[in-house]
């Protein structure tokens, strides 16, 4: 059997005119995308001036549609010419994942070690070694199951914050909670007994809880509960204790 031997510097210059010629392909196809999202946007800018400062202009995960995100972590979909706009969420047929969703919940991601949890306040079990941070409305139907829930969990710290987006009420109840003598033991009374506290002392401090709503309009925490976990992974929604107790155990690491 023979072999061909070809030395190392030859197969070098040989390959080297390839490599160079993909390098320009690659190049130029990102140039001419970078050119094509550059000249959407700018259309669209010019037609509809009302979307606001379009941020950035991308392909989206569907085929043919090109995610158009706007002031700061709005997203719209448009067709490759901008003729058409899409108001709305597109999820993958096969698992029905929310691809927008995630989209929208990676941009406004919240890192939990920059959350400011002065403004909350903590309920501890256990050891308290893991740990939870959780934005609630006093009113929130959806809210008292999940407290009811939480009552399962053992073992964690939870950084409760007084979120009052259902109306006037909510922010009333919110501010004679947070100025308990014990806010933690008021907030159960009133999520699990429906023991309401008395109404806050007109001295009070309460500002932590308008922070808390213009917090969550930064990064769009539109519907309460919403949960954090340690890593950064965000739940919007009630969950149930098995739910809780299997993101404390993935989250908690370390």
């Amino acid at each position: 059997m023979q072999y061909l031997y070809t030395p190392a510097s030859r197969l070098t210059r040989a390959l080297r005119p390839a490599a160079v010629l993909a390098a320009v392909l690659t190049l130029s196809l990102s140039v001419h995308a970078q050119a094509q999202e550059d000249a959407l946007r700018a259309a669209l800018q010019k037609r509809i001036p009302q979307l606001g400062k379009i941020d950035e202009v991308r392909k989206a995960p569907m085929p043919g549609l090109y995610e158009v995100r706007v002031n700061g972590a709005e997203i719209y979909y448009t067709d490759a010419k901008g003729d058409f706009i899409i108001n709305g969420s597109i999820l993958e047929s096969k698992s029905l994942r929310n691809l927008t969703e995630e989209r929208l919940n990676k941009l406004t991601a919240v890192a939990f070690d920059k959350l400011p949890l002065a403004d909350a306040f903590t309920i501890v079990r256990g050891n308290g070694k893991r740990k939870l941070a959780v934005f609630e409305d006093p009113n929130c139907s959806y809210c008292h199951r999940f407290e009811r829930d939480l009552q399962k969990i053992d073992n964690v710290t939870v950084y409760l914050f007084l979120y009052p987006i259902l109306g006037p009420d909510s922010v009333e109840k919110s501010k004679a909670i947070w100025c308990s003598r014990d806010k933690g033991q008021a907030w159960q009374d009133w999520m699990l007994r429906q023991q309401q506290p008395p109404a806050a002392a007109s001295m009070c401090n309460t500002t932590p809880i308008a922070r808390n709503v213009e917090f969550g309009k930064t990064y769009r925490l539109n519907g309460t509960p919403t949960l954090i976990f340690p890593d950064g992974t965000r739940i919007p929604g009630a969950m149930e204790a098995s739910q809780i107790e299997k993101y404390l155990s993935q989250t908690n690491k370390g």
